[in-house]
């Protein structure tokens, strides 16, 4: 796939170390040399692991493997007659690894606000509830609901309403910090990830959300204020506990929320 030969040349790969190169997999030191053939073979098992999965994550992974042998290769002095060839394969490997995370970003992003759909946050969320699984973390998850969304399309027209759902998200990215994550769960409800929180300090990063809210509001036509508000659920992962259930207990904190007057933040 990468380079072709009649012979049966073996490859050494050559890192460097402390005073110098030396020879990794030389026989003197006992370790096996890695042979044209031995290399075609674990292009073709990499090649087997693609065609398995539909994760994108996963091929990105796989092809930074890849590369990274690839590299090495090219840092061989005895394969100075195939270069050539190993640069035109690692300049096409990291074109479609590019493509890849373009896909990948399209895939999980919801195209309106900017923000993570559904997708995205299901990645995001099993990716820090492991991580908060390993080091004995908290995971806070809130899901938001704008409130008296309905009417503000009826009374400014449904391109307000879209305005207003990208004036809200982008309040929401300016408020948390690089590792919260903010997805739109659908329509008018937005889910937000805060990692390493505590309830009340979540409460907090809601309360500060509200206040920008208010402190930039949108105009309508005649230059007046549009109050835009939102009742939320909070709830604290507990540990190993699964999504839909995470999920379910704070749709349940949002429902009190809104059926005790709105604009109103519950924990579950």
């Amino acid at each position: 796939m990468i380079m072709q030969t009649s012979s049966k040349k073996q490859l050494k790969l050559v890192k460097s170390s402390g005073g110098g190169e030396k020879n990794v997999g030389s026989e003197k030191d006992g370790k096996s040399l890695l042979t044209i053939d031995k290399y075609y073979q674990r292009v073709e098992w990499y090649a087997q692991r693609i065609r398995k999965t539909h994760d994108i994550g996963e091929i990105t992974s796989i092809l930074d493997t890849v590369l990274s042998e690839i590299r090495e290769l090219h840092h061989n002095n005895e394969l100075s007659s195939s270069r050539e060839q190993i640069l035109y394969a690692v300049q096409k490997i990291e074109s479609l690894r590019h493509e890849l995370e373009l896909i990948r970003g399209l895939v999980q992003t919801d195209q309106m606000t900017g923000l993570f759909n559904r997708r995205g946050l299901d990645e995001h969320f099993t990716r820090e509830a492991a991580r908060a699984d390993r080091n004995k973390g908290q995971l806070c998850a809130i899901l938001i609901d704008l409130d008296n969304f309905k009417e503000i399309n009826e009374i400014y027209g449904y391109r307000f309403g879209d305005s207003a759902l990208i004036h809200f998200a982008r309040i929401v990215k300016d408020t948390l910090r690089p590792s919260d994550a903010v997805a739109r769960y659908g329509g008018e409800e937005f889910v937000i990830l805060l990692p390493d929180t505590r309830t009340d300090e979540a409460v907090r990063v809601m309360q500060r959300v509200q206040h920008t809210l208010v402190s930039r509001a949108m105009l309508n036509t005649n230059n007046q204020p549009v109050s835009i508000t939102f009742s939320g659920g909070i709830a604290l992962r507990q540990a190993y506990e699964h999504q839909y259930s995470v999920m379910r207990r704070a749709e349940e904190a949002l429902s009190r929320a809104k059926n005790t007057g709105k604009s109103r933040i519950e924990i579950a």
